[in-house]
This record gives C-alpha cells, sequence and structure tokens, in this order.
C-alpha cells in the first residue's frame, strides 16, 4: 500500500465522526447549563435575602410563656 492509498483510506474513514458529534453536543449542555446557572443564580440570591430577612423578624414564643410547663 504506498502512501496516497493510506491518506485516501484515512479520509475516507468515518469512525471519529461519532465522537466529534458527541462532543458538540456536550459542549453545547454544558454551556447551556451555565448560562442557565449564571441567570438563575441572581434571582436566587436575592430570594434568599428576602427569606432571611423575613426569618429574622420572627420572635418565637418560649413554652413557658405560653402555659407549658417542662
Amino acid at each position: 500500500m504506498n502512501f496516497l492509498n493510506t491518506v485516501k483510506a484515512f479520509a475516507a474513514n468515518e469512525s471519529g465522526a461519532v465522537t466529534v458529534d458527541w462532543v458538540v453536543l456536550t459542549a453545547a449542555i454544558v454551556g447551556l447549563g451555565l448560562a442557565v446557572v449564571t441567570s438563575v443564580s441572581s434571582g436566587v440570591g436575592t430570594l434568599g435575602s428576602s427569606i432571611s430577612t423575613a426569618l429574622g423578624g420572627i420572635t418565637v414564643n418560649a413554652p413557658e410563656t405560653v402555659g407549658f410547663t417542662q
């Protein structure tokens, strides 16, 4: 087999094409995941701060103040 036949066989071989497809698909999924995390993170942080503020202002009565004894 000469060099030209080897090059032709290499060019005709498509066994790596599926791997390239999977790499592109995986990169797209990772990119989409990062975009979702970036867009949601600020809203989640704001919501967490709001919940923290709301819960921080709540007073819980001790058992002895509501008529219970241990």
